[in-house]
């Protein structure tokens, strides 16, 4: 087998790319490995937490999960469009942008990315430190933290290979330990009581759905860093029913089985406020069971906050290489990025754990004003303007095809994040549409559809999208033949 064989196959040992096009002869896998990375991904701790989120917030545990269902399958069709935009471009997802806001505009939206990626590894680390804690007793929540953002450091610098190998492992353990909590719920307690008590609520219904979109839409920004090694001609369509059947899947159990949780605990889910990895804990059983339960919470907390991790510093790569200039970074600068972005996810964590639920509830509904926008006009740029044909080296040339700011897509941004607050529904603000809504927070459906209204006309007059795909030279391999090479 020849080095270029070898090397599509299976990818190098240690991943060697970064922010930069990835070669034709250098693409290898299969659509199913996004169906096993986002199953196994959604397959933790903190999905079930945003499942228990819908009933600790008003709604019926039946209806909840109906709700969640729908946001689920909403949020995920828009992340799975991002998904299969990676083969095609082989870039990772951020990168993509500045054919919306020019070279250095898309370092606007990048920002509100980092900051993002630390959320979530932050209060993914807050749960997966204390089932390390609940493996190894140290005393010291801190402790378990620490030890996990050790391990996260680990699979995010060996890179994209391993990452999808975490996912396969994770996607086995997890089917493997929530069937387990799902039976031992039902043999512990009477879910059927708990169904459709509370009756149907439009706010809280409309609340669930607002929670699942959002916990899909936030992975858009970095959907596509995890197809963009599928090989070129892999269609679009099984990308994307990979990705999206496997992420709208694993969640939807999980949630479920959080709101499930949240309904059984009495009174008003305070056991289950209380601690929600010792909940799951002492559902399991006790001793090695218990052990057992919690392993399942790290290794799914694992893929998802590797994902963050390695998501975070390409992101602030991203934004550097804007200014710089630089294409490739030595696998040594992956390692130090990740070390900076984990210690301060860390720091954060420790700070941030004493009213975890309330916060990462604000959290994700905050989120979802700020990448709407983004998630739209990337959406309406490559499939209805650009066609899905993008100029891959003007990406990288402020003096380019797409320059260095693109006044009107950002302008339409900003449009599409203010078009939202007054159907917010935070903790320290709640718009006037919301009241009259009875407190549902449907922000997200706005932003969405107005921004697509309004940047779709201003994209036809003012981009200028190439007639054919246009690739870097690929001196090894040439692109495929639907493909032009940059001469």
């Amino acid at each position: 087998m020849s080095r270029i064989q070898s090397v599509r196959k299976s990818g190098p040992v240690i991943e060697r790319r970064s922010i930069d096009f990835v070669p034709h002869h250098e693409r290898h896998g299969k659509a199913f490995g996004q169906f096993t990375l986002w199953f196994g991904a959604n397959m933790q701790i903190t999905a079930i937490v945003t499942g228990a989120l819908a009933v600790l917030f008003g709604a019926d545990a039946f209806w909840g999960i109906i709700g969640l269902f729908i946001g689920n399958l909403l949020g995920g069709t828009v992340m799975a469009l991002h998904a299969a935009q990676g083969p095609k471009l082989g870039l990772p997802q951020m990168i993509s942008s500045r054919a919306q806001f020019g070279v250095f505009g898309a370092v606007v939206p990048l920002v509100l990315v980092i900051i993002m990626y630390l959320g979530f590894a932050a209060t993914g680390a807050v749960l997966a430190g204390q089932a390390v804690e609940e493996i190894i007793p140290t005393g010291n929540p801190a402790v378990g933290v620490i030890i996990f953002g050790a391990l996260t450091v680990l699979v995010a610098t060996l890179g994209y290979k391993y990452i999808h190998m975490l996912g396969r492992i994770s996607t086995i353990v997890g089917i493997l330990g929530f069937s387990y909590l799902g039976i031992q719920l039902f043999l512990k307690h009477d879910v059927g009581a708990v169904l459709g008590t509370g009756g149907f609520a439009i706010p809280t219904f409309l609340l669930a759905i607002s929670l699942s979109a959002g916990w899909q839409l936030t992975y858009g920004p970095y959907v596509a860093d995890y197809s963009r090694y599928l090989p070129a001609n892999t269609p679009a369509r099984k990308t994307f029913f990979a990705c999206m059947s496997g992420s709208v899947l694993g969640a939807q159990w999980s949630m479920t089985l959080g709101a499930l949780f949240a309904a059984v605990a009495t009174p008003a889910g305070k056991s289950f406020l209380d601690g929600q990895v010792a909940f799951v804990g002492d559902l399991a059983g006790v001793g090695a069971i218990a052990v057992l339960m919690y392993i399942v919470i790290v290794v799914g907390k694992l893929t998802v906050n590797t994902l963050n991790a390695y998501g975070g510093y390409m992101t602030i790569l991203t934004s550097v290489s804007a200014f710089t200039r630089q294409l490739r970074f030595a696998p040594w600068v992956r390692f130090a990025y990740v070390i900076g972005f984990i210690t301060v996810s860390v720091i954060i964590a420790i700070a941030a754990s004493d009213d975890f639920i309330s916060n990462f509830k604000n959290f994700v509904l905050l989120l979802l004003m700020v990448f709407i926008p983004w998630s739209s006009i990337n959406l309406v740029d490559y499939y209805l303007t650009s066609k899905e044909k993008v100029d891959v080296p003007a990406l990288y040339d402020p003096k380019g095809r797409y320059g260095a700011w693109n006044i009107p897509a950002l302008l339409t941004y900003v449009v599409g994040v203010v078009v939202q607050i007054p159907f917010l529904a935070q903790h320290m603000y709640t718009g006037p549409m919301t009241t009259l809504l009875g407190g549902a927070d449907i922000s997200w459906l706005v932003g969405l559809v107005v921004t697509a209204v309004v940047y779709y006309p201003v994209a036809k007059k003012f981009q200028r999208p190439p007639t054919e795909m246009i690739y870097p030279e690929d001196v090894d391999a040439p692109a495929p033949a639907a493909a032009v090479s940059a001469g």
